[in-house]
């Protein structure tokens, strides 16, 4: 998985290049699009990446902000082309996150809170396949086999310190204790998740129930921060449409949340103890019948 082949890469510089020339012009998103006749969202769109670029939109951007070097508009348009080309997981089958999978593998660190289960960055085969087989009704066999392939393609970031990338991860008590797949699928997912957390790279914390009520009592949510911009996405994952915050505000309202919980969350160390604790008590557990 080639990150200098990332199409969002290609995108993000794309659209910092263009957001620098509307600045330039003295121009806001909103300007732009009454000028241009489309939707100011488009325009946000464009310049943080999240949307292909064509060719038209370059022609018209280009004419409203004034450029007549042709060498730049030539540039832009090459770096147009380039970003409209597919990314690496497009070959495995249909992905209904790949905007998601894009911004990933474009940013330098992920920051997370999960509730319920372990992340995907940090599953093993076989607790990905259980979670994907057993949370996504009428999945068929393909599906979640493309599914399995993707996420493990998407970890071999998280084993190559060397590519500059960071993860930070607290996870609720109950992604520990919720019984996925099997007790030994469990184990092992467990296990592996204290050999990550080991890794400097990489920082697992996990909040105790006993911390009470905290900022992620609602749900998930990540942090994706990039080399090329000081502002973050915040990723919301919801079951058949995700949402993508990406206003200073918003970003800076979920990193004051993700630090207060990294706060009350248990360190590094002492959480290593604590899933290890976990797999001690796990031949006792077992997983629910499932109702045929």
């Amino acid at each position: 998985m080639a990150v200098n082949g990332n199409p969002t890469i290609r995108r993000r510089r794309l659209g910092a290049e263009l957001r620098r020339l509307r600045l330039a012009r003295g121009l806001t998103s909103t300007q732009v699009a009454q000028h241009l006749l489309i939707s100011q969202p488009k325009v946000s769109h464009l310049e943080n990446g999240r949307r292909a670029i064509s060719p038209r939109d370059i022609r018209d951007l280009c004419g409203l902000y004034q450029v007549t070097d042709q060498q730049i508009i030539d540039s832009l348009m090459e770096m147009a082309r380039e970003s409209n080309r597919q990314g690496w997981w497009v070959a495995c089958g249909e992905v209904p996150y790949g905007v998601y999978i894009g911004m990933e593998t474009a940013a330098a660190t992920v920051r997370s809170y999960e509730p319920l289960v372990i992340p995907g960055l940090l599953q093993t085969p076989a607790y990905a396949s259980a979670v994907t087989a057993e949370t996504i009704p009428l999945a068929t066999q393909e599906q979640i086999a493309v599914r399995l392939e993707v996420r493990l393609c998407r970890q071999s970031r998280v084993h190559h310190p060397a590519r500059s990338f960071r993860l930070e991860v607290v996870l609720d008590e109950s992604a520990l204790r919720r019984v996925v797949g099997s007790p030994e699928i469990m184990s092992e997912q467990l296990e592996y998740l204290n050999r990550l957390g080991e890794q400097p790279h990489i920082a697992v914390q996990v909040l105790p129930h006993g911390a009470g009520a905290h900022p992620g009592i609602l749900g998930q949510f990540s942090i994706l921060d990039f080399p090329d911009s000081d502002t973050g996405t915040v990723y919301l994952e919801r079951f058949t449409s995700d949402l993508y915050l990406e206003k200073r505000s918003d970003v800076r309202y979920y990193g004051a949340m993700f630090d207060r919980i990294q706060t009350r969350a248990l360190t590094p160390e002492h959480t290593r103890r604590f899933i290890t604790r976990v797999i001690q008590e796990l031949p006792a557990a077992t997983a629910l019948p499932v109702r045929p």
